[in-house]
């Protein structure tokens, strides 16, 4: 698999600071494993529309300590079942961090994102360049680039796809 080098999509911006996984997707469908049926409950405790309203491409734009509290995987299971492409905040927790990346989910740190995307502006990523578009109003922001082991990880889908492929010999 190849990691593209430029995604589009809609944003849709929680900037409170401090969103944990509990709020990402509620503890009381922690017995759900399948992304279809999590990503049903997606961001509902914050957003009751955010279902109807996300499609699949999208991005989410965080703010600070995104994705704090318990190590859920699950969390990023919800989203990305929803479609969200990837999620771009101030900063993450870092368990959230790190299960984003062992689960082959995009997360990118760029803090001025947070004050200058609008709910529904259309973003562009670069990953190669590490810049942030908006097009509606054609500011460009650089984002935390990614680690060549993190694009590894992504490129192969998460941890256990990337492992599969070093252990029958391929690229990594």
């Amino acid at each position: 698999m190849s990691l593209p080098t430029v995604l589009q999509g809609r944003a849709h911006v929680y900037a409170r600071a401090h969103i944990n996984t509990d709020e990402i997707i509620p503890a009381r469908y922690l017995n759900v494993h399948e992304e279809a049926e999590l990503a049903k409950h997606a961001m509902e405790d914050i957003d009751v529309d955010f279902v109807k309203k996300v499609q699949p491409g999208d991005f989410i734009v965080g703010g600070e300590d995104f994705g704090c509290g318990s190590s859920r995987e699950h969390a990023i299971w919800a989203l990305r079942g929803a479609g969200v492409k990837a999620v771009i905040a101030s900063s993450y927790a870092r368990i959230f961090f790190r299960n984003a990346v062992n689960n082959g989910f995009l997360v990118l740190e760029c803090p001025e994102a947070v004050a200058a995307v609008q709910d529904g502006q259309t973003l562009q990523l670069d990953l190669e360049a590490g810049v942030l578009h908006i097009h509606e109003t054609g500011a460009t922001f650089t984002f935390v680039p990614l680690s060549d082991f993190a694009k590894a990880f992504l490129a192969e889908g998460g941890l256990l796809p990337y492992l599969v492929a070093r252990m029958k010999g391929g690229a990594a």
